[in-house]
């Protein structure tokens, strides 16, 4: 390197104001109170005006599929390279998300437990069946004419998408918000919240309203993103505490009523706000051990005694479709003719309802799941990050699905459940499954397994829930990781249960899934700052180190170089 080039440490210090004393003592009232009063707006238009605001949400969905699937589309694809190129890149894949020499706080399996049930795992019990079975009924192929819908030679398809929304893309969204913020936060000693991960494109104005808008917006996608799972969790508990003989709970459709929503809700966040309190070391930490002990148990049951052969065909020739097809199926866009019953307006209105739904489910979710992950990574390298949250769980989700919904898609083409399994709603699919399975050999076994299934969706959701009411009070308290108000935390966790109600009386899951796709963009862009961001921050880092200038924050004394390269400070 020329010597006349010289390169300055980077940003270690952003300045977030806090309030000193009071009710809002620790935390940044320029946050906490623009987000609680956009949730709370929220909660009551939709409890208050629910024909209005579900009509004005699904009025904005249609502007969002129609205008916005392709940037959704390519900017997950985008978020997929950027990983897998920081885990190949050697400069960058040795990196510690930390000091050097730190080693991590948890082990590597309570390490992968809290990081798959806080990520995926409610979804796992819902959609694990549902999907394959839907995708099997219409997918792209059986539009095209290819496959034909609900037989034998579409299983392949079927997985091939059902592994498109659930791997490599999901688990990218989370790893480059959960890279961003280990890398500020423990390497260059920025407080863990969404702003820090903007620095080196904004630096020090992150401190003012640009950082407040950053950090209001994250809070927001993220209470949003956690209602859409707890949406579909509170469904499939209450069919569950239906199918364990508790009456009352549904309607004659089989819908969830108004008392099942709230016994359901109340009994979620009221859990959830007890973990809460009890903080990640603890109450997060066991129950995270508990669901994944059980997950092994309920998809040992199906590899076991479900549709074995089936489901190891469908593992590995779905994953061979998917991955032969990923960058095609990643990149490509749907174009609709506006002609309504086309096969171009089917394909373009299919990838609204799947792909870009998901999309915009794994991003909102992001900076829940995101800074859940940098908080229990501390430690780890750049390349064991990637290769434990963004390949790791997305094959275990490949197995669910291989073995759960295959077993129900063999059951309902070569086992004669005629329609048992199909013809159930989404969240009572693994229960009717289960049931055609162990009912006909004793009935107290089909019973038992049903409460097993209560059981682990109640640890996931309550997993899931506890750990968004710490995330967001963390980026409210400008990333203070240390124990919160009792307020605070109650406040959170019934605004999460009150979203989700809200939403569900203006419109049902339909109405939250609309929310979440809105609430997700803002935060889409938030995102693709961030990737750029990193990459940006790492490249300068390997100057420094070659130039032999400290790039964490325990080496920098906190002295400014006279010299410094333009825009190289805060990079």
């Amino acid at each position: 390197m020329p010597s006349s080039e010289k390169i300055s440490p980077p940003l270690t210090e952003l300045e977030i104001n806090t309030t000193d004393g009071g009710f809002y003592n620790g935390f940044s009232v320029a946050v906490a109170v623009p987000a609680k009063i956009i949730i709370s707006v929220i909660v009551v238009w939709a409890i208050f005006w629910p024909l209005q605001s579900g009509e004005i949400l699904t009025g904005l969905n249609g502007i969002i599929l129609q205008y916005f699937a392709a940037w959704y589309t390519w900017i997950v694809a985008f978020f997929i390279l950027v990983c897998f190129s920081l885990a190949v890149w050697p400069a960058a894949a040795r990196l510690n998300l930390g000091i050097d020499g730190e080693k991590p706080e948890f082990t590597r399996f309570s390490w992968f437990s809290m990081m798959f049930g806080a990520g995926i795992g409610v979804g796992m019990l819902t959609w694990a069946v549902a999907e394959p079975v839907s995708h099997l009924q219409s997918n792209p192929e059986t539009i095209m004419g290819i496959t034909a819908a609900g037989q034998a030679d579409n299983v392949a398809m079927a997985y091939k998408w059902s592994f498109l929304h659930w791997g490599f893309s999901a688990w990218a969204c989370y790893a480059i918000c959960g890279l961003s913020l280990a890398y500020f936060s423990y390497r260059r000693g920025l407080p863990l919240t969404i702003r820090s991960g903007l620095t080196p494109l904004f630096g020090q104005r992150l401190s003012g309203p640009l950082g407040h808008v950053v950090d209001v917006v994250a809070v927001v996608a993220t209470i949003l993103g956690v209602a859409q799972t707890l949406g579909f969790g509170v469904d499939q508990l209450v069919a569950g505490l239906t199918r364990i003989g508790i009456a009352g709970l549904v309607d004659a459709e089989g819908a969830a009523t108004m008392t099942g929503i709230i016994i359901a809700l109340a009994v979620i966040m009221g859990l959830s706000t007890l973990s809460a309190l009890s903080g990640v070391g603890r109450g997060i930490k066991w129950l995270s051990n508990l669901n994944m002990v059980l997950s092994f148990i309920l998809l040992g049951f199906f590899i076991a005694f479900g549709a074995t052969w089936f489901g190891f065909n469908a593992l590995f020739v779905g994953l061979w479709h998917y991955v032969t097809s990923l960058p095609q199926m990643s990149l490509n866009v749907f174009r609709s003719d506006g002609v309504e019953g086309s096969e171009a307006f089917l394909l373009a209105q299919w990838q609204g309802w799947w792909p870009v739904f998901y999309w915009a489910w794994w991003i909102a979710f992001a900076p829940f799941v995101g800074l859940f992950l940098a908080r229990i990574s501390r430690g780890r390298t750049i390349r064991e990050f990637v290769l434990g949250a963004l390949i790791v769980p997305a094959l275990m989700c490949f197995v669910w699905f291989a073995w759960a919904g295959g077993t129900a898609i063999d059951l309902e083409l070569n086992g004669g459940a005629n329609g048992v399994i199909f013809d159930a709603a989404n969240g009572d699919m693994i229960f009717a499954m289960t049931e055609f399975m162990l009912a006909p050999i004793a009935g107290w076994l089909a019973w038992g397994m049903a409460l097993l299934i209560v059981v682990l969706l109640l640890t996931f959701l309550v997993t899931s829930a506890d750990s968004a009411v710490l995330i967001v009070n963390t980026i409210n308290a400008a990333g203070d990781e240390g124990p919160k108000s009792r307020p605070h935390v109650v406040f959170w966790g019934v605004a999460l249960a009150m979203v989700v109600a809200g939403l569900l009386i203006s419109g049902g899951t339909t109405a939250i899934q609309t929310a979440m796709v809105i609430g997700a963009l803002p935060f889409s862009l938030v995102m693709a700052l961030m990737a750029v961001a990193l990459l940006k921050a790492i490249y300068n880092d390997t100057r420094r180190e070659r130039a032999g200038v400290p790039s964490t924050h325990d080496k920098i004394d906190g002295a400014t170089p006279n010299n410094l390269t333009p825009g190289l400070g805060a990079s």
